[in-house]
Formats: C-alpha cells, structure tokens, sequence
C-alpha cells in the first residue's frame, strides 16, 4: 500500500483548502506554546535591561520553537510554497503570524486575532542585531564582519605594530590578561590610542580575563645541558652554522639580534676573545668540539660552530689564537662555562599507561622503570586547581593538552586521581607543565572569575571597553561579573561571554538571559576547548547552534580560535583555514590570534571578508551576480 502523501497542489481545491486549516491550525498550536514558554520565564524578562526586552522575548519564542522537531512542517509549507522556517531567527512570532495568515485566506477562512510580536519583521530584527554590534564592537570599515586581533607582548614596546595592525584592519584589540602584566598592558593600550590618534581610525579594547583555566603544574627540573644543533642537508651536510652568542655570567643580555643559543662565561675571560678565535672543548658526550668567534662587541661576542653539541656547567673552554700559515696557539688562560638553566622534563604517555594528578604541588616526574623494563612509580604532576578534584568521579573521561592526550579516571580522592590513558600518539604523548586540563564529564564548582581576575578588572575597567568572561558555566558567573563590574563602576562596560565549556553551551540560554541584564553584550564561540569538550565532530553542529541563539537575541558573535593560524605563524595558510575564514563571515566579528605573519593575516581575513559579504548574510544567499 502506498502511505506516500500527495502534493498540496496536485489535490482538489477543497482538499487543498483542508490541508492549508490543517497546518495552520497545527502552526496556531504551536504558537501558543511560545506565549506559554514567555509565561513561564517572566521573571527573568523583568531583569532584562530594557533595550534588550524585545530581545530576549524573541530567544524565548526561538527556544520554544526549537524545542519542537518540525521538520514535517518545513516539508509541508515547502510543498506549497509558503515561506519555511528555516530564516526565522530574529523575528519569530512576526514570522508564524505571517504564516498563518496566509495559510488561513488560502483555506478561505477570516483572519483571526494575533499577538503581538516583539520583533515586527526580519529588517527590524537585523536593525537591532546591527545596532547591538555596533554598540558592543564600534563600527567597522566598509565591512560588515569586524576583525578582532590578540596583541602580542611585543606591542607593548612596538608602536609600529600595532600601527600596522591598525591599518591593515583592526577593529578590536584584544589583550589576554593570563599573559604579560598590567605595565605590558598600560603600554600597549597607549600604543594603541597613539596610533588611534595618528591614523584617526576607531578600534575598540576588550581586555579577557584569564579564568579558572585547569592546567598541569611545574615539572621537575631536568639535566642543566645547553644542546646546539647545526642545520643540515638531506645528507648530512651543514648548511647553516649554529649562531651563539658569549656573555658575561650573571648579567644576561637583552635580545641583541638572532642567536640560537646564550652560552654565559666568566667575564674577564670574554673580554680577551678576538674575531677569528677557535674556542676549542669537550662536550658532555666526550666529543671534541670548535666554535670560531666572528664578532666582538662591547659586552658580549658572537661564534659559530659547525658540530652539534652538549654543554654542562663548568664545561672546559680552550682559546687558541691564529699565528700565521694556519696554524694556532693556546693562550694559557682557560674559560669555563657558566650557570646553565635545567631542561624541561618531559613525561611521555602511551595507551595503557597510568597518570597520577596530584592535589599537593609537588614537581612532576615521569615514569620510573627497573631494567627490565618494568614500571615501578608512575608518572605524576599537579594541578593547578585541586578543589575540582570533589567532583570528579570514577569513569570519567579527562583530557590533557588541548586533548592530544584522553584519559579515564579510575579512581578519585581528594588528594589524587588515577588516570589510566585511553588515546594517545603511537608514539607516545607529551606531557608538559602548564598544559589544559579539560573535564567534559563533570560538573565542576569553579567561579569563573579568580581572586586574579578581580583584581584584573580594577586596570580593565579604566581603559577597556569591553570584559571576555573565560569559563562561564552557569548563571551565578554572569552576575558576579556584573555585580564586580557595578562596584567598580563600570557598568557600561560590554560583557563577551566564552562559550568554551560544554557546561556553558548547555546553559547557553540562561546565559544570554542573565548576560541581557547589561547594556551590551556579545558572544565568543571559543572553539578550541569547545571541541575539546564536547568532541570535535560535533564542533561544527555545536557554532551553528551558538550562532541560531544569538541572532534569536540580537546579539553579536565572535568566532574565534585558529581563524588563520597557520598563515599568522607560519606565513603560508591551509586550504582548510581559508575555508574556514570564508564561513566566519557569518559571524558579526572574527578573532585572529598572535603570530609573526599577523599584519598579512589580517590582510587576507579582510579581503576574504569583504568578498564574502557580497553573497552571504547570516544563513541567507544574497545571489549576487556571478562572473560567468
């Protein structure tokens, strides 16, 4: 039996009168239970700033909207060519209204009455999505997608920097309060207004508090060594010396040039050194080694060498001085090397293997084993945030290093977890101090903002216009921000609210809510720990959800993380990432993150975006004229 059912337009006239009151009424049915959702949330509309109350009617009515699965309704209305609900975001009940309108005068029956919407139409919902980003972000330049960039720490000293960066098209300087200090961020904030003043171009600040971000604690110091390595050619050959540069012990130097290593030596015996020198020594490894003075300087001297090597402190230096035909003499007097820094240990991971994270700060430490190979201690190292340990649980998943490295925990106490690794590289992961620690699986009792933050916000609130909330997860994080904020007296100030937790985008529309109590207010899809936590074959479900919200709301987004990354670091771009650059146009403001190619970033994400706005806006094609 064919169940198959037929067109609307190819059924009778009085059928098809039938099924256009059908979903109307269907339509009517589903009207009322967003006046019903409206209801149950008015106290929370009552907290509402009041410029943003039609706003958070209109995610309301979205939210009751979505709660449904009406794809048999898209399908339907499609069939007979009324408009679908597929571009309803920020004019929902306008829209509905709209709908049944039609549907009812096609099935021959009076208009009934209608409530009334918020938002009037979808150009009065753009118009305020408009307004609100530019009350967040400034006004852009001939764009409708902003450009906000990281400052690096050399803009703090480097005016021109921050000059070109202005230029080339920032509209928003973003400083990351967990680097540099607030001296660094006095000077590039006035770097910044400096080179408002010379260009005469707008950029707005948002100052990003750091956050209770979980991270690996110290290591234990390893081997103090100073490995150099020379450049070589697929055989072998060397194809650039290792540049070093010789300075007094205990007064290092500011950078004055490049150098791949600082070898630091008794000052009496530098200051004999002369150009074409050969200092001669035995490496820790028992290999002779040379190196050749090629500059003096006033208070260091550059060489090269051509060999790898390992020195430790207190490594032998011989001189030897050219004395004509070739050949050299040893001076009599003999150089030392000095205090070497320890390296960085490294614990390395493999499947199967077992973590310990401890509460207490002790240093971390890999893996001990007998000689056969046995493990006989486990590798070990702290967190930074131990009070989340009582609330994790046995099972859950814990990821380390932005998740190059998954783990399960098999046990949990106050003072530690055990941790066995499920995924990891074949050969081994490495784990490092300082590394993120994310918990996709538990319900962590952490306040997004620090005893740091706070003080944070006493510099920002004089020279930022804006506030990045790091780690938001529930509701009570939004109103200490903005109780903090209101002491201070900046309640003016602009709150960005990171969705960078899956605790966060499962509280996203009591998020936006709370955060609508303030006069302007953005979201930041921060999609590296977001795809941490929630996986990242979900990442790109995950943004488009975030993006639905808050065109519900009114309210602007900034798509950031790895926007270019690799043309900011590298200066050569993926074809993923310009991909990528392409769909954040989508998005009211887009985030580049530091790199030594920034100023060309910056310059490709600004073409990119201009030419894409010429076909796109939001999830709408624009069928601009093709070049064909």
């Amino acid at each position: 039996m064919n169940t198959k059912t037929a067109p609307l337009s190819s059924r009778s006239p009085a059928a098809g009168r039938e099924q256009y009151a059908r979903v109307a009424d269907e339509l009517k049915s589903l009207r009322n239970d967003l006046e019903k959702l409206t209801h149950e949330f008015s106290g929370a509309l009552e907290r509402v700033h009041p410029a943003h109350r039609a706003s958070a009617l209109n995610l309301l009515h979205y939210l009751g909207l979505r709660r449904h699965d009406i794809r048999h309704l898209q399908g339907r209305l499609a069939d007979i060519g009324v408009s679908s609900l597929g571009r309803v975001e920020s004019f929902v009940l306008a829209s509905l209204n709209v709908i049944i309108r039609v549907l009812r005068l096609a099935a021959g029956a009076a208009a009934d009455a209608e409530p009334v919407p918020p938002i009037a139409s979808r150009s009065a919902g753009r118009t305020l999505l408009y307004s609100n980003t530019e009350n967040l972000l400034g006004t852009s330049r001939g764009r409708r997608t902003h450009i906000m960039v990281t400052l690096p720490s050399e803009a703090a000293a480097d005016f021109e920097l921050v000059k070109a960066m202005l230029l080339t098209g920032m509209d928003c300087a973003r400083i990351n309060c967990a680097h540099d200090d607030e001296a660094s961020w006095d000077r590039m904030v006035k770097n910044l207004r400096w080179a408002q003043q010379e260009t005469g171009l707008p950029c707005r600040i948002i100052m990003d508090l750091g956050g209770p971000k979980l991270r690996t604690g110290s290591m234990a110091p390893g081997p103090r060594v100073l490995a150099w390595h020379p450049k070589r050619d697929p055989l072998g050959r060397v194809t650039e010396p290792v540049k070093i540069r010789l300075q007094p012990e205990g007064t290092p130097l500011p950078g004055t040039g490049q150098a791949d290593a600082d070898l630091p030596v008794a000052a009496e015996w530098l200051s004999q050194l002369e150009p074409n020198d050969r200092i001669e020594f035995t490496d820790a490894r028992g290999s002779k080694r040379v190196m050749v003075v090629t500059e003096r300087a006033a208070t260091y001297c550059r060489a090269e060498c051509r060999q790898t090597a390992y020195l430790t402190p207190g490594t032998e230096l011989t001189l030897s001085r050219s004395a004509g035909a070739g050949a050299f003499t040893h001076l009599p007097q003999r150089g030392r090397v000095g205090h070497v820094p320890p390296i960085e240990q490294v614990i390395r991971l493999w499947r199967g293997d077992t973590l310990l994270l401890t509460a207490a700060p002790t240093l971390g430490e890999p893996a001990r084993y007998d000689d056969r190979g046995k493990a006989l201690t486990p590798a070990h190292i702290s967190c930074t945030l131990p009070q989340i340990f009582a609330d994790i649980r046995a099972g859950q998943r814990i990821f380390l290093d932005d998740g190059k490295i998954v783990g399960l925990v098999r046990n949990a106490d106050p003072d530690q977890l055990e941790i066995e690794i499920i995924q990891a590289k074949d050969t081994g992961g490495k784990l490092l101090a300082d590394k993120g620690i994310n918990l996709p699986d538990s319900r962590l009792q952490l306040p997004a903002l620090a005893a740091k933050d706070i003080a944070d916000l006493g510099f920002a609130v004089g020279v930022a216009d804006m506030i990045g909330l790091s780690f938001v997860r529930e509701v009570a994080d939004v109103e200490l921000l903005q109780s903090q904020l209101s002491r201070l007296g900046g309640d003016k100030l602009g709150i960005v609210l990171k969705i960078e937790t899956r605790t966060a985008f499962e509280n996203l529309p009591h998020l936006l809510l709370a955060a609508l109590r303030s006069p302007a207010v953005g979201v930041m899809i921060a999609r590296g720990d977001l795809a941490v936590e929630c996986g990242y074959e979900r990442l790109a479900e995950l943004q488009e959800e975030i993006l639905w919200l808050c065109e519900a709301a009114h309210l602007p987004v900034i798509w950031a993380t790895q926007v270019l990354e690799q043309l900011a670091k590298k200066g050569l771009p993926t074809r993923a990432e310009i991909t990528d650059a392409a769909m954040s146009e989508r998005a009211e403001c887009v985030m580049l993150n530091k790199g030594p190619h920034i100023i060309e970033a910056i310059e490709v994400l600004d073409n990119i975006l201009r030419r894409m706005q010429g076909h796109q806006k939001k999830k709408s094609s624009l069928l601009r004229k093709l070049h064909w």
